[in-house]
């Protein structure tokens, strides 16, 4: 059986100054690459999403 994962976009598209979306927290890069990636490569960028979407604590 086929693991399917799901793409994180939330329909907020809107890139940041570092080509970050504000939606879902993936860069263009990984935007344009996510239907390509392997299950693997889905999970590593699903977790480098989230870093960069936790908010920052002072």
């Amino acid at each position: 059986m086929s693991q399917i994962i799901k793409s994180p976009c939330v329909r907020n598209c809107c890139l940041d100054k570092k080509d970050i979306c504000i939606g879902c927290g993936r860069t263009l890069e990984e935007i344009m690459q996510w239907q390509a990636s392997s299950i693997s490569e889905k999970k590593d960028i699903l977790r480098r999403a989230a870093l960069r979407k936790k908010p920052l604590r002072f």
